[in-house]
């Protein structure tokens, strides 16, 4: 019997470190002191406590909250429907707010994010992912920041799956294209 063949290497753990630190770099001088971190979960989990303590070092300790949406399941593509399996459980009304993710493709789950975040009252929504994938979405809305450009591809590893798979790598792959 032959194994499948694993990820390809994209992206290695020195140069997520990197582009997670470059990117501390740019928004801390954006982010208010009592600015609050949304992360989306579960795929943006990796990324947001790399960069929440990339921010603290730079002086931005900032307050943490979770959004758990789900859109894909098991699949590759997004839904089209966003469902909501646990909302903010911190106070935002009258607070910046970041919302971080993993990866930016159809931009469906980000603008979920953004309305509920902006429904609870923030003042302002900022928003930052990892991977910002080309934009196959007409009138997709581009996050305000992001760590690394990626290809069109299916990624996995630093918090992105394949149904469950590869999510706990330190560093981005893609899938073997068919």
């Amino acid at each position: 019997m032959t194994e499948a063949a694993g990820p390809e290497r994209l992206i290695s753990e020195t140069e997520v470190a990197r582009a997670v630190n470059d990117l501390a770099d740019r928004l801390a001088p954006r982010l208010s002191p009592d600015a609050v971190v949304v992360c989306l979960l579960t795929g943006g989990l990796w990324f947001a406590a790399d960069l929440t303590r990339a921010l603290a070092v730079r002086g931005r300790p900032l307050a943490f909250d979770a959004l758990w949406l789900t859109a894909y399941g098991d699949k590759t593509r997004h839904s089209g429907i966003t469902t909501v399996l646990a909302g903010l459980r911190r106070p935002v009304l009258g607070r910046q707010v970041l919302i971080v993710d993993d990866v930016l493709e159809s931009g469906l789950s980000l603008e979920a994010a953004r309305r509920l975040v902006q429904a609870a009252g923030a003042s302002e929504v900022l928003t930052a992912v990892f991977a910002l994938k080309p934009a196959p979405t007409p009138g997709r809305r581009p996050p305000d920041d992001f760590a690394w450009t990626a290809p069109d591809r299916f990624l996995v590893g630093y918090g992105m799956d394949a149904a469950g798979a590869h999510r706990t790598l330190p560093w981005i792959g893609a899938l073997p294209q068919a």
